[in-house]
Formats: structure tokens, C-alpha cells, sequence
């Protein structure tokens, strides 16, 4: 089931609840619309030197109780837009807590060793694992912030707020499905359509912004609820 995408305000709140250590990873899933494992995965060599887009290429995965480096979902590595607050907020983060290399298994628990230099980590430079970091940090903020806490607001929801912004914004729903690394674009119409504005919405903004009378709502869209995946 679809969770409701969050407001600026419960984001923001939320984040501030969130570990020093583990407050990136709020911004890597609500700006850059990455999936859990992929955050915990990314690297500073994943920052593009000549152009502001994340390589999103590996994924930090729990298999059979033993972590993991791997291909992003669908073994499809893709590239996303690095906006430049994201950009600022890794390297703020990377000053507080310098990124840690680690070696994992490649693929499978006795894949060859790869060594990655990873921006997460916990206190005791380990990569981060689902089964520890969604109870032990996810949970605990979300309780401290006063979010309902069940499913519809896993780390998950972080991605749909992701797609409710750009589509908001007037985003394709092609260059969304890119961004999401989803392999249909249909599939992504299929999961995200009630949150698309309607045209009377595209209409009134794109005339009072013509108008000098821009007066978007900072708490962002006010999506209804929906069923998928995602």
C-alpha cells in the first residue's frame, strides 16, 4: 500500500529528529529519490565531477542475514539529479563524519570482496543494515515527530515524496520513472497518477505566475492516498 506523500513541514520535522549521523540520508531519499539500500550505498565517487547528477550504482543489501553490495533494483544503474541543497547537505556531512571504507561481498554472501567508500555508517563504522537502522533510527524519529508509525511511513515514503514534489513542479512522468529507476515508465503512471495535478491546477498556476501572483503553498501538494508499489 501506497503511503501518503509528506508535507515540507512534516519532512523538515522530521529530519530534525533524525541522528546527526543519519540526517543525510533524509535528504539522499526525499531530493534525490533514491530507494534504502541505495542511500546506505552511495559514495562520494558516485558524485559526478563535471556535471551535478548522482551515479546511483550499488545498493547495500540484507541477504540471508548477511550484508551486501549489489546492481540498484532490477540490476539498472541510472543517474539522478544532484541539486545543488543535497550536494551541500553530503558535504556538511562528510565534514562531521568523514565518509568510511568498507568491503563486502559483491552480488552474493560469497561474491568476491569490493571495497566502497560509503558517506553512512554507524558509530562503529559499519555499513548500515534494514534490520537494524529501520527500528533502531527510522522508528525512533518517526515517533519523536508524531508521524503515525506503521507502514505507510517506512523510509519508502521518502521516494514518494520525491515523485509528489517533481510532479508537482510539472515533471514529466518519463523523466520520473528515470529518476526512480523504474523500468516502465506505465508502471510509474500506474503507481503515481493521483498525485499528478490536474490541468485546471496547471492552468490557475501558470497563470498567476504570469501574473506576478505566484502563491504556491509551502507545505507542497496535498495528495490524496493510493495503492502500489514503488
Amino acid at each position: 500500500m501506497l503511503g501518503r506523500p509528506w508535507s515540507v513541514d512534516q519532512l523538515t520535522a522530521f529530519r530534525a529528529k533524525m541522528p546527526d549521523r543519519y540526517r543525510v540520508s533524509v535528504d539522499l531519499g526525499a531530493g534525490c529519490g533514491l530507494r534504502q539500500g541505495e542511500i546506505f550505498g552511495v559514495s562520494p565517487t558516485d558524485l559526478d565531477p563535471t556535471r551535478p547528477v548522482l551515479h546511483v550504482v550499488r545498493q547495500v543489501k540484507l541477504v540471508r542475514g548477511a550484508l551486501i553490495f549489489a546492481p540498484p533494483k532490477g540490476g539498472k544503474t541510472r543517474e539522478v539529479p544532484l541539486p545543488a541543497s543535497v550536494s551541500r547537505r553530503l558535504a556538511e556531512h562528510a565534514e562531521q563524519y568523514p565518509p568510511v571504507e568498507v568491503a563486502l561481498p559483491w552480488a552474493t554472501p560469497t561474491g568476491d570482496p569490493v571495497s566502497v567508500t560509503l558517506y553512512l555508517t554507524d558509530a562503529d563504522d559499519l555499513p548500515l543494515s534494514r534490520s537494524k537502522f529501520n527500528p533502531g533510527v527510522w522508528k525512533h524519529a518517526i515517533r519523536a515527530t508524531g508521524i503515525p508509525d506503521d507502514r505507510r511511513n517506512g523510509m519508502h515514503v521518502l521516494r514518494h515524496t520525491y515523485a509528489s514534489v517533481l510532479l508537482d513542479a510539472g515533471e514529466s512522468i518519463k523523466a520520473l520513472s528515470t529518476y526512480l529507476g523504474h523500468a516502465d515508465p506505465g508502471f510509474t503512471l500506474r503507481t503515481y497518477t493521483h498525485l499528478l495535478p490536474s490541468s485546471e491546477d496547471r492552468t490557475r498556476r501558470a497563470i498567476d505566475k504570469a501574473f506576478g501572483e505566484d502563491q504556491a503553498d509551502d507545505d507542497g501538494p496535498e495528495p490524496s492516498d493510493g495503492l502500489g508499489t514503488a
